[in-house]
């Protein structure tokens, strides 16, 4: 009965629209309050899951990449994405998940990918002919390669509740997030010969060359990151400092389109985003100890162990498990609750927990392109000035896609763990 107050508050908290964060207090609230806990116990708690030194990474994460986005490293990293693959067949399509790859190697986050990159090309594809709802569609599937190519916020967080190594992550998913965008891109090729979208003109080795040149700066940020950390030179808290302050030098000094004057608003913003953040992670930890104190995951595992032990079945039951979850629940959220119970069920049978950390970002990456909570649709759909409907309808053959990847991914675990294993 206790379990079901604090699962009642909480799909009701959601149904009726109530922010994550704030959803999650409440349920936590209401089964405390139930129970004849002493409140204390929720702050108490929000400051040990937010005790971490590795989550101090996250606002220097997020103030790098508002530095870059403002110092002009989109339209940088759109013309050298151009320059390569703008003159095939859906060129501007193909451009946008190329972007996509290089852009999250900054920011770490889906929805900023969404927002920055869709805001330029949506309109920029709109006007070259293709239709809308493709537009947003290739630019929300494509966002969600951001997190998985380094670096990671939902990476990061894996960290804090684990131990896992944040560099072994970062690496780890490098391999599963450039053949996630590939296999975007042929299938977006496919669907430009299909329906006969435009290409541009090939513009020479020579814009290849300027265009590199241009944007070099910008991408050499994603090698500082990952030599820091793979070195043991840095943490990661000391690597997203030192971005920072890169990205600080990059776009004010070298492409001196970062005004002075709007730094303190980027601050701000970047703290705003941070605290929101971190208040997540505080009331996740709430919700995520009082399901460990009244033993939930455990149930879970063991019931799911006393069906199958199979390895191939536990790791597609959970697959589909995180793919409903992604559709109704935040990634942060999603991962502070139940990354560790699940981590448990899959090393149960063999599963390696570097591994698992890149199939369960994967799929709640996904998630953030399925209704009805995928914040990227709606970021895409609002650009784009399109009802939902045609946007999930265009992003179904990029959601094909991007599960086979996952299924690649879940089975062959190589995939993510050949190249950390390399270069240790």
């Amino acid at each position: 009965m206790d379990v079901t107050i604090l699962l009642s508050v909480f799909v009701l908290g959601l149904a009726i629209g109530i922010p994550v964060a704030a959803t999650l207090g409440l349920a936590s609230l209401a089964y405390i309050l139930w129970t004849g806990l002493n409140p204390v116990v929720i702050p108490q708690k929000m400051y040990a899951g937010m005790d971490v030194f590795v989550l101090l990474s996250i606002p220097g994460f997020i103030l790098a990449g508002n530095l870059m986005n403002r110092g002009g490293i989109t339209q940088r990293i759109i013309r050298f994405a151009s320059a390569i693959v703008g003159w095939v067949r859906g060129g501007l399509g193909l451009t946008n998940i190329a972007a996509s790859m290089l852009f999250g190697g900054i920011t770490g986050t889906a929805v900023a990918d969404a927002a920055s990159i869709g805001g330029v090309m949506i309109p920029g594809m709109k006007k070259a002919g293709y239709p809308a709802d493709f537009s947003a569609a290739v630019t929300a599937a494509s966002s969600t390669v951001g997190p998985i190519i380094p670096p990671s916020v939902p990476m990061i967080i894996v960290g804090s509740l684990s131990g896992i190594s944040v560099g072994q992550m970062f690496v780890a998913g490098a391999v599963p997030g450039i053949l996630m965008g590939l296999a975007m891109m042929v299938t977006c090729y496919v669907i430009s010969r299909r329906r006969d979208f435009p290409r541009q003109a090939w513009q020479g080795w020579g814009e290849v060359a300027r265009s590199f040149g241009s944007a070099s700066w910008a991408l050499a940020m994603t090698a500082i990151i990952i030599y820091g950390l793979l070195s043991g030179l840095a943490t990661p808290t000391e690597t997203a400092i030192v971005a920072s302050v890169y990205a600080l030098v990059v776009g004010g000094l070298i492409y001196r389109e970062l005004p002075w004057r709007a730094l303190p608003g980027i601050v701000v913003d970047s703290a705003i985003s941070s605290a929101g953040i971190l208040a997540l992670v505080g009331f996740a930890n709430v919700f995520g100890w009082i399901l460990v104190s009244e033993r939930i995951p455990q149930a879970i595992a063991s019931g799911i162990l006393s069906i199958t032990d199979s390895r191939i079945v536990v790791i597609l039951l959970i697959n589909l498990f995180l793919l409903f979850v992604g559709m109704f629940m935040e990634t942060i959220a999603a991962l502070i609750i139940l990354f560790v119970p699940l981590l448990q069920l899959a090393t149960a049978v063999g599963v390696d927990p570097l591994h698992f950390a890149i199939i369960m970002v994967l799929n709640l990456m996904i998630g953030l392109t399925t209704p009805p909570v995928g914040v990227c649709l709606f970021v895409c759909a609002n650009i784009a000035r399109l009802p939902l409907g045609p946007v999930v309808r265009a992003i179904l053959p990029f959601l094909a896609t991007n599960l086979l990847v996952l299924l690649a991914v879940s089975y062959i675990p190589a995939i993510s763990t050949w190249l950390p294993s390399l270069l240790r």
